[in-house]
């Protein structure tokens, strides 16, 4: 498993995650873009875009999806990772669960998968997807809205600190409630969380945060942890 969750940047914003992405996949393969957070009018510009987002990487030809139904159809072993773009997220785990996809998804990372996913699709990786219900609304109704958990039962957000001033308080308040029942990283647009589940590092150029028990601290990009240092220090904040 290795999966890379950022914080929902673009162009210069990610230049050290997509580094690591590259490092990481077979550039021979075809990569799967899942771009189900967006509305379906938007998924042509969507592929436009993420072609110009990948455009410095060496990697195989990319394949789009248009339905959920579709990567029932696929062998996910065939491709060299799955890039799992933003939008909604309540839109994008709704459509996962609704047609198995995402026990899909979980079962390909389970077996060394690679999964980078930006914003809504990083975001459905931590524990619980309510960690973002402060800027996105739950228009699809999604009554379960427990994420892949590959973050050790922690939950993630995305912009933070990118907004202006009143939406970074609106946040900060937010998550210092929703901490105190579920742990949540909050990364800015230029930060990514890499993990394969035995190491934990963020990448970076920006600081993040995580809140715990109602408290926030800060820390910088560029540590690497192992998987139970990381989990010690959100459990001391």
């Amino acid at each position: 498993m290795a999966v890379i969750l950022c914080g929902g940047g673009c162009g210069e914003q990610t230049v050290i995650s997509n580094q690591l992405f590259e490092s990481l996949i077979d550039p021979d393969k075809p990569m799967l873009y899942i771009p189900l957070a967006m509305r379906p009018e938007r998924y042509d510009g969507c592929l436009t875009w993420v072609t110009g987002e990948f455009q410095n990487v060496k990697h195989g030809n990319i394949v789009m999806i248009r339905s959920a139904d579709e990567i029932m159809k696929l062998n996910l072993s065939d491709y060299s990772a799955i890039f799992i773009g933003g939008g909604n997220t309540y839109r994008l785990l709704k459509q996962l669960k609704d047609s198995g996809a995402f026990d899909r998804i979980k079962t390909y990372l389970d077996n060394g998968g690679i999964v980078y996913g930006g914003s809504a699709g990083a975001i459905i990786f931590g524990k619980d997807i309510d960690s973002c219900l402060y800027m996105d609304e739950n228009e699809v109704d999604l009554q379960d809205t427990t994420g892949f958990n590959s973050i050790f039962d922690f939950s993630l957000t995305a912009h933070y600190t990118n907004k202006n001033e009143i939406k970074t308080e609106t946040a900060t308040e937010y998550l210092n409630q929703y901490s105190k029942t579920k742990p949540v990283i909050a990364l800015p647009e230029e930060d990514s969380l890499y993990t394969d589940g035995n190491i934990v590092k963020i990448i970076g150029t920006r600081p993040y945060y995580i809140f715990n028990q109602g408290k926030k601290q800060k820390f910088e990009p560029g540590v690497e942890y192992t998987r139970d240092e990381f989990i010690n220090i959100v459990k001391n904040i």
